[in-house]
């Protein structure tokens, strides 16, 4: 049994001091996932990678009702956290940008720019989110895949699918996505 999953149990069991020695055994992995799916955001990103692993941790630990089956399961509602995090600020980013408190600016000193990757996000949250409703287990894939920043092998052990079954999976789950963004784009 691994320490992180020692310190998992202990919380389960209600240990108060259980919490504050997880998170120096979990940081630099959940720092690492952070900062590989923040680089894939667009430059000027004002979320930083640790910034988010903060946000993601006080998601994780604030509520009563955290239990934890083990390791794997831990790092998965990590990605989620991850990932709800990230489509919130995207989605607080394009309420900006359409006049929430915005000063006007003059149309002559405008620079046109191609389409926000924010609204690309939030068309492959849409997306995702109607994947799961059909296939949960292939969804979760893509959450640890994308927003986590997982390779296969990672993902296979999260899920405790194989690695063959996680890559079929996820060239289903490209394609399906693929598909679901550029029809709803139309």
């Amino acid at each position: 049994m691994s320490d992180v999953t020692r310190m998992l149990n202990a919380i389960e069991r209600g240990d108060p001091k259980a919490a504050g020695q997880l998170l120096p055994l979990v940081y630099d992995e959940l720092r690492k996932l952070a900062a590989y799916k923040m680089s894939n955001e667009a430059p000027g990103q004002t979320l930083q990678p640790t910034a988010l692993v903060h946000e993601a941790w006080l998601r994780l630990s604030g509520g009563e009702d955290r239990a934890w089956d083990s390791r794997a399961h831990f790092f998965g509602a990590a990605a989620e956290a991850m990932r709800r995090i990230l489509i919130e600020s995207a989605r607080r980013k394009k309420a900006l940008r359409h006049g929430a408190g915005q000063a006007r600016l003059d149309i002559q000193e405008l620079e046109i720019a191609a389409p926000a990757p924010d609204d690309q996000l939030l068309a492959i949250d849409e997306a995702l989110n109607k994947l799961a409703s059909l296939d949960q287990a292939k969804a979760e894939l893509v959450k640890l895949r994308y927003f986590a920043g997982m390779t296969i092998e990672e993902a296979a052990s999260v899920l405790r699918i194989s690695e063959a079954t996680a890559k079929r999976w996820w060239a289903y789950a490209r394609a399906w996505l693929y598909t679901e963004v550029t029809t709803s784009a139309s």
